[in-house]
């Protein structure tokens, strides 16, 4: 037998998923929503339009499309769209209207999630940061202030999109919008305060009559006016408030961000897919993946704090653009299994049957006599057979079956049937844009350490970070003087004084007169920092200029707009009368550096005469900027900037931000794993990879950004690096793999009058392709028997055909793409017989 039969009203649900999603009204009840009279299922995708660019966002969205997305979901980014009072910006990454109409044009819906505070692991969770300096203002709580310019904020946002007619209720694809975010966690701290805050929030969002329905997320005591939904890892238990209101999970997780210094986090696609299809089994009706193309946290717009430039969440679409695989390719499997059985999910109530001591399944069946069934085993250590319906069926581990006929399984979400691919950054040397020469042109400029000009203001004491530079840039000069009277003891042996400074945030570099003498930062936490070091000191007049650093604002928490940062004391031990405590000394301060107030950063002031050219830049020098001209690489993969050799600092290509660098390793000692287990509940520690490696190696430079010729790539370093060793990478896909056991999906279930029939060749096989204009050049592992490992680490088990390399060649070499069929007529036949065998295979793509 082959693919169950479907029934006619499936095959209009397939026919209508090729048409235009052409919204109109939006209306809901107690099972899903339902949009021109019908009930929808969706699968949604988060991707945030400032953490790409325009000329990507075409190919996010049909990347998404393609892996069965019905909608694209986004947040409104408050700080980026109102730097300051009633001026607004909605240009380059920042251009909404375009983003969404983008949307529009590829047929999909989309959910608006204006906020307008986002938390998102975004500087200062969205919020402009001059609304904390509007005087007695208290974000996110019954203040006047605070409300008055949120819903003036959200009122332009709403207005933008009625201008545009891109509500649904216009004909646009917006189908839901959302006020506040995960207020739930944070409002009991704001006592009567909070709740009157959340209320008034409903209000005011429901008023402003878009036509289409509103959503709260992890809002506990939501109003019925609006819909309440759940953010997590699993929302399988999860409830709305009010019987009529659907279950909508607004952000499942199917990995997490990453911070400077610490490992990598990894949830593996059978978890992603386990707990969507628990979802939909469990009554849900509209599932949205955060993220789904993570992407760049360009500039300084990362919170945190610590939080990466990249804000790669191992999204099913990689940072970079590139679908991620196996991930998006096992996700959009089981979109399609989801999508067969939209009509029964939704339009009959199941019946649960209890299958084991975890196992169970939820029946669908309608009156036409359609009928679709998920069988779970919800055990995390143990594969189980059970009986459903006159037959036996396997359950691997924490997984789930989809039968949309109730009879064959056409998904296990344990079962990873897609290719894997692995991605490599491939060095592209900086090329000099002088096409006469091959060396690079540099030019540099030394920043003081210190105040440069005019100092800001001199003050008794130590000031807050934050209150001071406004978040205007990231940097801050404390700067002081110490005596040193020639009797002091140090002065005369060999012993040092110490120097000791606390700090609540986030980092800083210490200078005596005018050496390095050393950096600290903090753990990405609002716990403060130590720096501790020996200093070498002189008789009389002695310099201590300390630059301070943000390294992203908090970005969610009660309150958090109120958490300091910056220098909290500084004391020097060691001298004859005891220690010195320079914290109640004058200060001189000055914010920023002078090649910010020099725009050296700046497209349209590259060219001042404040640079110094040079045939070789000064390498491990702090303070100092470097520009050179370069070509773009070559190709047209995605590229990266690999800083490996560069300390900390700020990167720009033609005055586009690139973002903060900062190859920071994380700790050896850190609990690494080599392979990861889907089985069992995930949690951002449960699977982590780097330990002892930078949490970030490479930055996302966009393509759109190069010209052809004269890139002008400027860097800030902070500490000292050796800019000579600075590369671009372009991210390619340097091999793929495929693993499938011979008996796939037979392991599924068992059925005597079933198997004669089904068409097992086609079901059972290797599918491998390589990038578009690239081939398969070479088979580098192939196994039909019991190959051990995972791709890239493929080896030989006790039973293997010795034919199984030149069969794959044949079928593969020279070729795009390729189908190896698992057959006994292909392989050995009798091979092992005792065993399920299975095919391993790894190819290089060239």
């Amino acid at each position: 037998m082959s693919l169950p039969i479907i029934m006619p009203s499936a095959l209009l649900l397939i026919f209508s998923l090729f048409s235009l999603c052409s919204a109109g009204n939006v209306s809901y009840d107690s099972r899903s929503l339902i949009i021109n009279g019908q009930r929808k299922l969706l699968i949604s995708a988060a991707i945030h339009y400032p953490r790409s660019v325009p000329a990507m966002w075409p190919e996010l969205v049909q990347t998404a499309k393609q892996g069965g997305v019905d909608v694209i979901e986004t947040y409104v980014f408050w700080n980026g769209h109102e730097p300051s009072p009633s001026t607004y910006y909605f240009e380059k990454r920042y251009d909404l209207v375009k983003f969404v109409k983008i949307v529009q044009q590829a047929g999909m819906y989309l959910i608006l999630r204006i906020g307008p505070f986002v938390a998102a692991e975004w500087n200062f969770g969205g919020i402009p940061v001059w609304l904390h300096y509007v005087p007695n203002t208290v974000f996110r709580t019954d203040n006047d202030n605070f409300k008055y310019h949120m819903q003036k904020f959200m009122t332009y946002i709403v207005d933008l999109m009625k201008k545009e007619k891109l509500f649904a209720s216009q004909g646009g694809p917006i189908i839901l919008a959302q006020v506040e975010n995960e207020y739930g966690f944070y409002e009991s701290a704001y006592g009567e305060g909070g709740k009157r805050y959340a209320m008034w929030a409903a209000q005011m969002a429901v008023s402003q009559n878009i036509g289409v329905p509103w959503i709260m997320c992890q809002q506990f005591d939501a109003p019925n006016s609006v819909i309440n939904t759940c953010n997590s890892f699993y929302c399988d238990d999860f409830k709305p408030i009010f019987p009529d209101k659907p279950k909508i999970w607004t952000e499942n997780w199917p990995g997490w961000f990453q911070t400077f210094g610490a490992p990598n986090p990894h949830r593996p696609s059978e978890d992603i897919a386990f707990s969507v299809a628990r979802f939909f089994q469990k009554g849900g009706s509209v599932q949205n993946y955060y993220m789904y193309h993570g992407g760049t946290n360009f500039g300084r717009t990362a919170g945190g704090p610590f939080i990466t430039t990249s804000y790669d969440y191992e999204a099913p679409i990689d940072e970079y653009g590139l679908p991620r695989l196996p991930k998006w390719a096992h996700l959009k499997e089981l979109h399609k299994a989801i999508k067969l059985c939209e009509h029964t999910l939704l339009n009959s109530d199941p019946v649960k049957l209890s299958l084991g001591p975890s196992q169970e399944a939820d029946v669908f069946a309608d009156e036409s006599g359609a009928c679709s069934a998920f069988l779970a085993n919800m055990d995390d250590k143990n594969d189980k057979t059970v009986a459903f319906r006159n037959m036996s069926y396997h359950l691997p581990a924490w997984s789930v079956s989809i039968l949309p006929d109730c009879k064959n399984v056409v998904f296990n979400t344990a079962q990873v049937k897609s290719q894997t691919s692995v991605v490599e950054m491939v060095p592209d040397n900086l090329r000099s844009s002088d096409k006469g020469s091959k060396a690079l042109k540099w030019e540099i400029f030394a920043e003081k350490a210190g105040i440069w000009g005019n100092p800001d203001f001199i003050k008794m004491g130590l000031v807050d970070h934050l209150n001071t530079t406004m978040d205007t840039t990231d940097y801050l000069w404390y700067t002081t003087s110490i005596f040193v009277g020639e009797s002091e003891e140090f002065l005369k042996k060999e012993s040092q004084p110490i120097l000791l400074i606390e700090s609540k945030g986030h980092a800083m570099h210490v200078f005596v007169n005018q050496k390095l003498q050393g950096s600290a930062s903090g753990n990405g936490t609002h716990l403060p920092f130590r720096f501790k070091k020996p200093i070498s000191l002189v008789a009389g007049k002695n310099d201590i200029a300390l630059l301070s650093m943000a390294v992203g604002l908090p970005n969610a928490g009660s309150f958090y707009e109120w958490v300091g940062s910056g220098l909290t004391s500084v004391k020097i031990i060691g001298f004859n009368n005891g220690t010195a405590d320079l914290s109640t000394s004058n200060w001189t301060y000055k914010v920023g550096l002078q090649g910010e107030k020099l725009g050296l950063h700046k497209a349209d002031a590259i060219d001042t005469a404040h640079w110094l050219a040079t045939s070789e830049p000064p390498k491990d020098q702090p303070l100092m900027w470097y520009k050179v001209s370069v070509d773009p690489p070559s190709g047209d993969e995605p590229v990266g900037l690999d800083m490996l050799h560069m300390g900390k600092g700020l990167a720009w290509l033609n005055g586009e931000e690139i973002g903060r660098y900062w190859p920071r390793k994380s700790s050896i000692h850190d609990k690494c794993v080599q392979e990861c287990d889907y089985r069992g509940k995930f949690r951002p520690d449960k699977c982590l990879t780097g330990c002892g490696k930078p949490t970030q190696r490479w930055y996302h430079v966009p393509r759109s950004w190069f010209k052809p010729s004269g890139n002008i790539l400027v860097i800030f370093e902070e500490k000292g690096g050796d800019p000579t060793k600075m590369t671009f990478s372009r991210r390619k896909t340097s091999r793929v793999c495929g693993l499938v056991a011979e008996d796939y999906p037979m392991s599924n279930h068992e059925s005597i009058e079933n198997a004669g029939s089904r068409n097992y060749s086609d079901r059972a096989s290797v599918h491998l392709k390589c990038p578009k204009n690239r081939g398969i050049s070479a088979i580098h592992f192939a196994s039909f028997g019991s190959p051990t490992g995972t791709c890239g680490s493929y080896s030989h088990g006790e039973c293997h055909d010795p034919k199984s390399v030149s069969i794959v060649e044949k079928e593969c070499l020279n070729k795009n793409e390729c189908v190896v069929q698992v057959t006994e007529e292909k392989f050995s036949k009798g091979l092992c017989p005792a065993n399920v065998k299975k095919l391993a295979v790894e190819a290089t793509c060239s």
